[in-house]
């Protein structure tokens, strides 16, 4: 890997999220070793975008494709020349030392799959003054964020904590690939943790690289996904012997709009 590796951000899109997009890829401008490449995954076609490389992959026939998108992104990435490939999701802003901090972790640990520290801002934060950003910062209590550029390798109790708005990997790192059979919202960060694990794929919290969500509304439990919830979760069950998401499904539950049946949940 050279000094100063070239590096991709992998960014899924849609039209919801061409504001936020927009910010992610002004503040990605500044730095020349990055190659942006968005992955369209609407029905529409894309807007114009200040990207080095924009990408089509079109919803099937359950919705978004957000694995084979991801799989698609990281494929381009590797072909453009890319050392080191990042994924970012669009209402994600990086912050100064999110690109530096992930390539010193992969020049560390090559094999591993990483992943840095997230804050959600608030409304009307400011996410283009790096000070502000840096004053806002306050990464989810859920997840561990170690000190600016420690290193800490995941337990196996913690690989269901990966998240893919923020992560990254080695173009010579050989983990699994996002399974393609999810479609629509939901279960394919985790099946992909319990993958890593399961192959013994070494997965890094990486201190400093912090990414920050932009603020957007969002339902919780997000009942517009109830359904791809629901489908996306018994195809896990089935493949791992356990439901992921059961914290919105008990939220489903208890508003009266899901119920278990046998291990399983389905509609009420």
């Amino acid at each position: 890997m050279s000094a100063t590796p070239r590096t991709a951000v992998v960014t899924l899109c849609s039209t919801p999220r061409v504001g936020h997009l927009r910010r992610q890829l002004a503040a990605l401008a500044h730095d020349c070793d990055a190659d942006r490449i968005v992955v369209w995954i609407g029905e529409d076609d894309p807007p114009g975008l200040d990207a080095d490389a924009l990408l089509h992959v079109p919803p099937g026939r359950e919705g978004l494709r957000l694995a084979a998108a991801r799989n698609a992104g990281g494929d381009a990435a590797v072909r453009r020349g890319a050392e080191v490939v990042v994924f970012l999701d669009a209402d994600c802003v990086p912050g100064p030392a999110l690109l530096p901090r992930y390539r010193e972790a992969a020049s560390r640990h090559p094999e591993a799959v990483l992943c840095g520290p997230v804050t959600y801002l608030p409304p009307g934060a400011d996410v283009v003054d790096p000070l502000a950003l840096a004053a806002a910062t306050a990464p989810h209590p859920a997840r561990p964020a170690p000190p600016d550029g420690v290193l800490v390798r995941a337990s196996d109790e913690e690989y269901p904590l990966f998240w893919s708005l923020s992560f990254a990997v080695s173009a010579a790192a050989q983990p699994p690939r996002f399974d393609e059979a999810f479609e629509g919202y939901g279960g394919e960060d985790t099946d992909y943790a319990f993958r890593l694990r399961k192959t013994g794929v070494p997965l890094i919290w990486v201190g400093g690289a912090h990414a920050y969500h932009q603020h957007h509304a969002t339902s919780s439990p997000p009942w517009q996904h109830l359904d791809d919830i629901l489908r996306n979760g018994a195809l896990f069950a089935q493949r791992w012997g356990e439901w992921p998401m059961r914290g919105w499904l008990e939220a489903f539950a208890e508003a009266g709009a899901v119920r278990r049946e046998g291990t399983g949940w389905v509609r009420a």
